[in-house]
């Protein structure tokens, strides 16, 4: 079997475009809802316990700077290596290789603290990266900040090459 296309991959799960970039669609959304008073501080109602994604990116497309109040799990499915840069609380900056290529420092699935500004593009090289992404409690617009790229530039000037390549 030859190597399945990212348009393959966007009809047959029927992905959306996303507004972060690259293409979605959510697969499942808890039915069980975490109240309001059981959610950490930061939380403006009820919460979905879990919500899941497929997410595909291609090599001109990448995920821009944006952060979430929930913890976010990013499973490696198919396609090439991806990477998931995360801004840590105090600016560090951590690079997640998913793929599944452990000789190539690649990991199935890798986890982003709450809070965190995230983006991801594809590895040198690649054509596309198929993936899932699951959060808890479940993902909500409400809890969704896209990063403005002067704000970002400030907080994190040490970045700024990066913030300028992944922000829109």
């Amino acid at each position: 079997m030859s190597k399945r296309t990212a348009e393959y991959w966007i009809s047959k799960l029927q992905l959306a475009t996303h507004i972060e970039g690259g293409a979605f669609r959510e697969i499942y959304r808890s039915p069980v809802l975490a109240p309001l008073s059981a959610l950490p501080g930061g939380f403006g109602g009820d919460r979905n316990f879990c919500t899941s994604i497929y997410f595909l990116l291609q090599q001109h497309q990448f995920s821009a700077f944006h952060k979430i109040k929930s913890d976010e799990v990013w499973h490696f499915y198919y396609g090439d290596a991806l990477i998931v840069y995360e801004i840590d609380q105090q600016g560090q900056l951590i690079e997640h290789r998913l793929g599944c290529d452990p000789e190539n420092n690649e990991t199935f699935q890798c986890v982003i603290a709450a809070g965190n500004w995230f983006a991801a593009r594809l590895a040198p090289g690649g054509e596309y990266a198929l993936v899932g992404c699951t959060v808890s409690p479940g993902f909500d617009f409400a809890d969704f900040e896209l990063a403005k790229q002067e704000e970002l530039l400030t907080t994190y000037p040490d970045h700024s090459e990066l913030i300028k390549k992944m922000t829109i």
